[in-house]
Parts: structure tokens; C-alpha cells; sequence
């Protein structure tokens, strides 16, 4: 099977922002343009060579720039190559000794964009290698210096050394910053995971206590009909006897099941399972602690689910008022609305500063533990701030067996 090689991408092509991603290309283009002519010039008027085998040095100089945006390594080699040809051709001419030897001024700053290209791509290995092959042609040249060894003659591998370090350590930094970022997304959304496998379990456990309340009344009536009704068939009973038998091996698997939701952390879960008329008992718990509640109640009879959902729906938003926006005046009603129950809990602005909104971090099971209940129900649920700085809260359930089956 044939691979396709993989196109090389260019310099800093994964910025966010355009200016970012141009940025390389634009300067390489930029220098290419400066250093040709410039190279021309000084050769040809300073240096005394000849036209033509200063075009073609400035070419070789230069133009690889444009490729460094891409491939800085091959761009290097071509670059290096024509830097240390046109310092051996120079030894060829008579030129004044006040001249930089072996590498004139426009070569070290075109080899100096060259350096920070090659470190923005490549690893540190090669970045030393390169160093190392500088300083090394570097100083072999300077024992054929022309005029004598100075400190000038090594400053290409000293800005080349310094180059390569800092472009080094800035784009080390950079992966660094961009891995850390992307394990604070990878920890954040397995955090979202877990919270919300976490809520499902809970929800199915109490959903399934009240499930297993109902076979087990399924399974006591069955089994006493025969006692209950006068003159049963005996079709009838066989029938009755069936359900019963099923219906305790529904039972007995619903334990099992149970027993694999519970663990030693949720035994306080076996108490009754509270559902609307509770919902009182918790507005009067969260003003004694501190936040004024107003409750409107209504008197109705839904399923066993949904008075559990519309608890823990009130119970999770006051706990929200309480952590986010401590002392907020805060109103709680449940109504009946035909075959929908409307459950609402609107808190106003806090007396201090304004908490963060409760979608930030730190919020618990809250609002998906609302969220899956709601949607296991077959309800809807609206949340967001209000315009005063509140918060508000509404979920509509279905309120009769018929909805809700």
C-alpha cells in the first residue's frame, strides 16, 4: 500500500490568529528582498567581485530564505553551503582590511533569520548540530583569514549561538503552555464525564426503588387474589400465579441490580425517597440557614418519579442559590398546569458582590443532575441569569402516569 507522504506545514501555521500565521512568510519575504540587491552591491562595490559570481552568491543567499518558511533545515543547508563558498571566493580578491571576513554583514543577517526559523521547527539536537558545524567552518576559515583573526570574525557564531537558544526556548515554552492547555480540556471534559456518569447512577438508583415499590404491589396483589376474589376460575388463578412468580423475578433482578448501583458510600440512600411534600421541608431548611425563601406549594398527585425529580430539581437549584449567591431573596413554586407540573425557583441579585454564574466551575452535580432527570422524565428545563443579576430556574414534568409512560 502506498503512504502519502505528508506535506510539510509551514512556521506557525497552528496560531490562532492570522497576523501570526503570515508573520513568517512576510518576513522571509521581506529579507529576501532587502538581501539580494543589498548582496549584489556590497560584493561587487566593497569587495571588489565579480558581477556575475556575486548574482549567483546572493541567490544562493538569499532566496532559500523563502523556503526556510517551510523546510528551515533544507533552506539551511543551501544557505550554509553558499555562505562558506562565497567566504572562499573572497580570498580570491583584494579587499580592505576594515571589511568583515568571512561572513560580510548581509549573510549574517540573513543567517541569523535562518537560525530562528530552524528553531521554531527543529529539535535540540539538531539545533546544537548546527551550532557546532557554524563554529567549526567558522573558526577552520579563520586560520586563512586574509588579515588576521579578530573578534569580528566569530560573530556569526556568537548571534547564531544566541539565536538558536532564545528561538529555542521560546517555542519549548510554547509547547510546554500548549500541552498544559490541552490536559486542562482533557481533565475538565473527563471531569464533565465522570460527574455526569456519577448523576446516572444516583438517578437510577432512586428510580429504581420506586420501581421495585410497584412490583413488589404488583406481586402481593397477585399472589392474594385467589383470596380476595370470590369464585376465581382456576384459569384465572393459574394466571394470577404466573404474574406473581414473574413478577417476583422482576423483584428478585431489580435487587441484584440494586445491590450493583449501591455501594458502601450510598447506604444513607436506602431511607424513603422524599418527593413533593417534602419539597416544604427543605424551603423551610434553606431559610433557616440564612436565605430568604418564599414557597407556593399545590396540591396534586403525580408519579412517584416525577415528585423525586421536582425534589431534587428544588433541592439542587436552592443548593446553587446558597454556594453562588448567599442571601439572594429567592421564590420556589410548584404548580400544577393540565397534565404538565411546573416547577420554579427564581433567585434575585446577591446583597454583596455578584457570585460567578453557576455554569463555571465548582457547581457540583446541579445543573446536570436537573438536566438528566428532566430528560429521563420526558420534561424540559430552562436555566440562564436574569437581567437584575438572578438566576432562574424552570422545569416543566409531566404530571400524569399517561405522559409519563
Amino acid at each position: 500500500m502506498t503512504s502519502v507522504k505528508e506535506r510539510p506545514r509551514a512556521l506557525l501555521a497552528g496560531a490562532s490568529r492570522r497576523w501570526v500565521r503570515l508573520l513568517p512568510g512576510g518576513v522571509a519575504f521581506v529579507l529576501c528582498v532587502a538581501l539580494l540587491p543589498t548582496t549584489i552591491v556590497v560584493l561587487t562595490a566593497d569587495y571588489g567581485l565579480n558581477g556575475a559570481v556575486a548574482s549567483a552568491l546572493a541567490v544562493a543567499q538569499a532566496a532559500p530564505l523563502l523556503l526556510a518558511v517551510v523546510r528551515p533545515l533544507g533552506a539551511w543547508f543551501v544557505i550554509f553551503a553558499a555562505d562558506v563558498a562565497g567566504a572562499v571566493v573572497l580570498l580570491g580578491v583584494d579587499f580592505e582590511e576594515r571589511l568583515l571576513w568571512p561572513f560580510p554583514p548581509m549573510e549574517i543577517v540573513g543567517y541569523i533569520g535562518l537560525c530562528l526559523a530552524l528553531s521554531l521547527r527543529e529539535s535540540r539536537r539538531t539545533l546544537l548540530l548546527v551550532w557546532l558545524a557554524t563554529a567549526g567552518v567558522n573558526v577552520g576559515l579563520g586560520f586563512a583569514a586574509p588579515h588576521g583573526m579578530d573578534a569580528m570574525s566569530v560573530l556569526l557564531t556568537i548571534l547564531g549561538g544566541v539565536t538558536l537558544l532564545l528561538g529555542g526556548v521560546l517555542r519549548e515554552r510554547h509547547e510546554v503552555q500548549r500541552r498544559l492547555a490541552e490536559q486542562e480540556t482533557i481533565s475538565e471534559a473527563e471531569r464533565e464525564r465522570r460527574t455526569l456518569l456519577e448523576e446516572r447512577a444516583r438517578i437510577a438508583r432512586e428510580l429504581h426503588d420506586v420501581v421495585a415499590h410497584h412490583m413488589s404491589v404488583i406481586t402481593v396483589q397477585a399472589d392474594t387474589a385467589a383470596y380476595r376474589l370470590e369464585r376465581l376460575p382456576p384459569d384465572a388463578q393459574e394466571e394470577f400465579t404466573s404474574i406473581a412468580a414473574t413478577a417476583r423475578e422482576s423483584l428478585s433482578e431489580m435487587r441484584r441490580l440494586l445491590g450493583v448501583l449501591r455501594n458502601e458510600e450510598t447506604h444513607g440512600e436506602l431511607a424513603p425517597q422524599p418527593d413533593l411534600t417534602r419539597i416544604g421541608q427543605l424551603v423551610e431548611a434553606t431559610a433557616r440557614a440564612g436565605t430568604p425563601v418564599k414557597f407556593t406549594d399545590c396540591d396534586t398527585e403525580v408519579p412517584e418519579a416525577v415528585g423525586l425529580s421536582a425534589y431534587r430539581i428544588v433541592q439542587e437549584a436552592l443548593a446553587n442559590v446558597v454556594r453562588h449567591a448567599p442571601g439572594a431573596p429567592t421564590q420556589v413554586s410548584v404548580s400544577q398546569d393540565g397534565d404538565q407540573l411546573t416547577v420554579l425557583v427564581v433567585n434575585g441579585p446577591p446583597p454583596e458582590a455578584p457570585a460567578e454564574p453557576l455554569e463555571k466551575g465548582g457547581t457540583g452535580h446541579g445543573l446536570v443532575g436537573m438536566r438528566e432527570r428532566v430528560r429521563i422524565i420526558g420534561g424540559t428545563l430552562e436555566v440562564g441569569p436574569l437581567p437584575d443579576g438572578g438566576f432562574r430556574v424552570a422545569a416543566q414534568l409531566p404530571s400524569t402516569k399517561e405522559d409519563f409512560t
